[in-house]
């Protein structure tokens, strides 16, 4: 079926990627303003028979369908930008906190120091990059960022140099894990919809991972030496407090295991709670011992994402203040600058969710899986090339999971496959990292929290994920071939 040009999602998504990509970089506008425009003008171009497709293609009934295409663009703007302020709003605002609280206390100087003291200068990159890594696996992508920009921040200052390798080093291991490792969400979901053991998931994910954050890392020394970036004063984090810690003596800084508690607490209670869903049935106890069910409890309540950061950062509180002890300044100045610069990233990365929230109600991903359905194409380049064009186009990872394997899942489970489904589903996995830019949500954090610029992300982030996703899709066919595994 041949769409009306101005209704066809493509045309709607190169009218929104030339507001926002115009907007930001051309315009300078303030980002906010540029993704609140470009989901207006998204909204306005959307036709109401594309909106009730969207809600009838995820499941939804006709009459959810009919009454979101009967809200105001308004209401649709403000529901996608409070559904994103609700999944990161807490998270954000706690991880400012704990990132603050951690500078100011002494805490991430610690840390660092105790980091330097068993990898060496040299080797920190390399230690960031394999510890975010593996943290990716059971905690979600931007609970990573959080916890450990700041101890890039420290890194840095220490070191006098390689910020921006720090910062590529953190977001390329904790990307990669996100989408190739279950119990991350995305893998999980491959899992069971393309009928790929839990267990061989995991072998293949980490190996394949720890082959393109190699790639990543690489590109990442080489965008480090091509386009240094120095570490930026902010309001959070400013670079007189960060180098005040640094000169201090040991014996001023608090202990290494209370300077990791508000970091290691929510991991491990987050870390925690994944193992036990994915060991519990639904509805039934773990165990019959009343001491035993009541741990659980506990695990649950501290290890849901929200908590365990308001309890984080309660922690780095409770370490400023016992740093502070006798000063005559006060908890709250720490805290409002805290709170104020995790307020504009709330607001930039929930504009950012709205205009992907906005864009996925076009139709773009029933569109793309549309116009490559009748491709002649290898199954595991088809797989990889859906879920990226997908990601780049409405910006969420999930979502291209979700588009890609929906499309390719009946191939998957047949038996004419010369190769083991993990393959298909690690390909996707690949494809969903291509490319990250304005319209994701993740991006705005990664920029606002590390305080690089939009042009500097997208010259260097977004350049990297690609690499590596490109070198995951090249090892595969080899992979494929070589070892089919069945």
């Amino acid at each position: 079926m041949t769409l009306p040009l101005f209704s066809d999602p493509l045309f709607i998504l190169l009218i929104g990627v030339i507001i926002v990509v115009g907007g930001i970089i051309a315009l300078q506008l303030h980002p906010f303003l540029a993704l609140i425009l470009g989901a207006f003008a998204v909204a306005l171009l959307t036709p109401g028979s594309a909106i009730e497709q969207f809600v009838i293609d995820k499941g939804g009934t006709e009459a959810a369908a009919k009454a979101l295409s009967a809200k105001s663009i308004g209401e649709r703007i403000a529901f996608e930008f409070g559904s994103t302020c609700g999944k990161i709003g807490i998270l954000i605002a706690m991880a400012a906190i704990i990132g603050k609280c951690m500078l100011e206390s002494g805490a991430a100087e610690r840390i660092v120091r105790s980091m330097l003291n068993v990898t060496g200068v040299n080797n920190a990159p390399i230690s960031f990059l394999i510890s975010s890594f593996f943290l990716g696996i059971p905690v979600f992508f931007d609970i990573v960022i959080f916890l450990m920009i700041p101890l890039a921040k420290a890194v840095s200052m220490r070191i006098g140099k390689n910020y921006l390798l720090l910062v590529l080093a953190i977001t390329g291991g904790a990307a990669m894990a996100n989408s190739f490792v279950p119990p991350a969400p995305g893998p999980l979901f491959l899992v069971g919809e393309m009928n790929i053991p839990i267990g061989m998931m995991m072998a293949g994910g980490t190996m394949l991972g720890l082959v393109t954050i190699t790639a990543g890392y690489l590109f990442a020394v080489w965008a480090n030496k091509k386009w240094p970036v120095v570490l930026r004063d902010s309001m959070d984090a400013r670079l007189e407090d960060i180098k005040s810690l640094s000169i201090k003596d040991d014996s001023q800084l608090p202990p290494l295991w209370l300077s990791l508690l508000p970091v290691s607490f929510p991991l491990v209670f987050i870390c925690a709670d994944n193992i036990l869903e994915s060991m519990m049935k639904s509805g039934e106890p773990i165990s019959g011992s009343f001491i035993v069910n009541k741990l659980v409890e506990l695990i649950q309540l501290f290890g849901d994402k929200n908590i365990a950061l308001v309890t984080g950062g309660l922690i780095a509180l409770v370490v400023l203040g016992l740093q502070k002890k006798g000063s005559k300044d006060g908890m709250t100045s720490f805290v409002q600058a805290a709170l104020m610069s995790g307020g504009g990233i709330i607001l930039i990365t929930a504009a950012g969710g709205a205009f992907g929230g906005i864009l996925q109600q076009t139709g773009i991903s029933s569109r793309i899986a549309e116009m490559t359905k009748d491709y002649q194409m290898a199954l595991i380049p088809l797989a990889f090339l859906i879920s990226a064009v997908v990601r780049t186009a409405q910006g969420s990872a999930t979502v291209a999971l979700i588009t890609a394997s929906g499309i390719l899942s009946g191939m998957a489970t047949s038996a004419h496959l010369e190769y083991h489904p993990l393959y298909l589903g690690l390909a996707i996995g690949c494809g969903s990292k291509l490319v990250p830019w304005m319209n994701d949500a993740g991006f705005w954090i990664i920029v606002k929290i590390s305080n690089l610029t939009e042009r500097e992300a997208l010259k260097t982030f977004s350049p990297m994920l690609v690499v590596m996703g490109t070198v995951g899709l090249a090892v595969l066919l080899v992979a494929a071939k070589l070892f089919p595994l069945v």
